[in-house]
């Protein structure tokens, strides 16, 4: 039974010590087991994969609550790929034991949301010269373009604006900690959102940065 990865929350940072007694700071996943709730075939639907859910919910619209059945009321679905789709089938629980401590994976959710940021903070622009009568100049972006030719400001250009609440992904993390019957996952590192965030962690497909 080998699935892609499963879904967890994000419970907050602590740390792991090493034999040698080096600490390791680890973030604390909540990876209680997610149920199947459509096994997605080539035929029907032309890929394989399995929908999960995972988290309640107290409210269910008619459509959705049509679709999960009786298997729950689950507060996100989210597709994950299998090798072998023969082995799924609705109501399937998977979770916290796919892993063990050494494996490398890939965590995704959405990042803290910072507000409004300027160029500085949410690119790492440097600002301007600090002298040379350029008083106000110190966090600027500068000239955001050219001149008569193109006579327009381009599109992507970096700029202040809303920062955050974006998906992001932190690749090879090691596992460090797993622990399927309390459904808790200790990875090395930090990974994105708040406390209680929605996670996505999945096997590593690229190589392993050590």
């Amino acid at each position: 039974m080998t699935i892609e990865g499963i879904l967890g929350r994000k419970l907050g940072m602590s740390q792991v010590f090493e034999p040698d007694g080096s600490a390791v700071p680890v973030t604390v996943i909540e990876a209680l087991p997610c149920t199947v709730v459509q096994v997605k075939t080539k035929d029907r639907d032309g890929y394989e994969a399995v929908q999960v859910g995972f988290g309640t919910r107290k409210r269910v619209n008619s459509p959705l609550r049509g679709h999960m059945g009786k298997l729950g009321q689950f507060r996100y679905l989210r597709e994950f790929g299998v090798e072998n789709i023969g082995e799924w089938e609705a109501g399937k629980k998977v979770g916290a034991e796919i892993f063990e401590a050494g494996d490398i994976v890939d965590v995704s959710g959405v990042t803290k949301g910072r507000g409004f940021a300027g160029v500085m903070k949410r690119h790492g622009f440097h600002g301007g010269p600090k002298t040379h009568g350029q008083s106000d100049r110190d966090r600027a972006p500068g000239s955001i373009g050219a001149g008569t030719d193109p006579g327009r400001v381009i599109k992507g250009t970096k700029m202040g604006g809303h920062m955050g609440t974006g998906s992001a992904t932190v690749k090879n993390l090691r596992v460090m900690r797993c622990d399927s019957a309390k459904g808790i996952l200790m990875v090395k590192g930090a990974v994105p959102g708040n406390e209680g965030v929605l996670l996505r962690v999945r096997r590593t497909k690229r190589g392993v940065v050590k």
